[in-house]
């Protein structure tokens, strides 16, 4: 079914929604619903990127309790995108290869369930998704990812760590040493180059352009 306003899981919340969040929000969280949806465009189908870019890093932290909740939030470390996305992302990867780098992905789609409980957890509401709206994320539209040595796998040097709150994590902070400024500032315009575009306060997280195509989703990753 597709639920027509989150009720059921943003009940959990201290804040309700209004009356015309409760009209608009719609999630898709039967596996049915989604299959149908894929059959009549299969640019919905949400794609398992280490399917199509084999050698592709994974580093999927809320699989782990290295993350800023402190706690295990996915049952699988597995990384899932729309097609389109998925496609793009296989392009970067290639351009990067060629470079002498690639991709490592920290966090992709994320059911609506997710964003629920993070809004729940979360002591700090500004660094997390408001359920209200729904996150990029969980229309299986963006990515938080960072740059590696193809050969070693080793991170390159970036701003701050993945999901810092620091004032340095901001995309287009300057109070930097070059050489970082240099490798972040490569990733940006390389993402740019494929269709992504970073947002502003977390240099690491890329939104794909045209994600307003793509509807809120919660089908759990054992599902996909």
């Amino acid at each position: 079914m597709i639920k027509t306003t989150a009720l059921l899981l943003f009940a959990l919340l201290t804040h309700p929604l209004s009356a015309q969040q409760k009209i608009s929000l719609k999630v898709i969280n039967s596996l049915k619903v989604y299959q149908s949806t894929c059959a009549r465009d299969p640019n919905q189908e949400l794609i398992e990127l280490k399917k199509i870019i084999p050698d592709l890093v994974l580093d999927i932290r809320y699989a782990t309790a290295n993350n800023f909740m402190k706690q295990v939030m996915y049952s699988q470390a597995r990384a899932f995108t729309r097609k389109p996305v998925a496609e793009q992302l296989k392009k970067i990867q290639a351009d990067l290869r060629k470079r002498g780098y690639g991709l490592k992905i920290y966090d992709a789609y994320r059911p609506y369930a997710i964003t629920v409980s993070f809004y729940k957890r979360a002591s700090d509401k500004r660094f997390v998704a408001n359920p209200a709206k729904g996150s990029k994320h969980n229309r299986g539209c963006a990515v938080d990812l960072t740059l590696i040595d193809f050969k070693t796998k080793k991170e390159v040097p970036m701003p701050t760590p993945y999901d810092s709150f620091a004032p340095e994590a901001a995309a287009a902070y300057q109070k930097l040493p070059s050489a970082i400024i240099r490798n972040r500032d490569f990733l940006i315009r390389t993402m740019r180059t494929y269709g992504f575009r970073v947002i502003k306060n977390e240099w690491w997280h890329y939104d794909f352009i045209g994600w307003q195509n793509y509807a809120l989703m919660d089908i759990p990753f054992k599902s996909l």
